[in-house]
């Protein structure tokens, strides 16, 4: 796609790419699995994972026959978030498009959630030191690295069904 390329916020400003590209975290997917397991036609879960795949969210795991065709497997290359960058392509528009994406999936998760259950939730718009910003952000991509690593596909045994997010940045002086 050369200099057409979606950028890397962009692919992910929509609240299905979100889901799949989750969702391929702990399972490597065909397109049909991706719409079994969300609900989605086939044409629209290959339109998404084309979408997530020409952009370098998501990379081809191989193929898989079924029913005598062939299909592509995806998976979500966790393991490369944070040390990837779109080349300074997203515009704050696009930023923006993708944060409103996510909450639109924190949004649907919420009407999920189990009361009884641990979790946590924090907001702060504040200022503290670089050094304690930096050791936050060094723990909160440790917890994200945990859980990605530990994500297994849907409903395996053994597992339970959580949702984490969380983005955090520094602001600009005047913000």
């Amino acid at each position: 796609m050369g200099d057409e390329r979606i950028s890397s916020m962009r692919a992910m400003a929509h609240p299905v790419r979100v889901r799949i590209a989750s969702l391929l975290t702990g399972a490597e997917m065909s397109a049909a699995e991706v719409a079994r397991e969300l609900g989605l036609t086939h044409a629209n879960a290959s339109y998404h994972l084309r979408t997530l795949a020409e952009a370098g969210k998501i990379v081809e795991a191989g193929e898989v026959t079924i029913r005598g065709g062939v299909a592509k497997r995806y998976r979500y290359p966790h393991e490369l978030r944070g040390r990837e960058s779109d080349g300074g392509r997203s515009t704050t528009a696009e930023r923006l498009a993708y944060l409103s994406a996510l909450h639109a999936e924190v949004e649907r998760r919420a009407n999920h959630v189990d009361v009884d259950a641990p979790g946590c939730g924090f907001d702060l718009d504040g200022w503290v030191s670089p050094e304690v910003a930096e050791r936050a952000w060094a723990l909160i991509r440790e917890a994200s690295e945990l859980l990605h690593d530990a994500n297994r596909p849907p409903r395996s045994a053994g597992t339970v069904h959580v949702s984490a997010t969380a983005t955090t940045f520094q602001m600009v002086a005047g913000g």
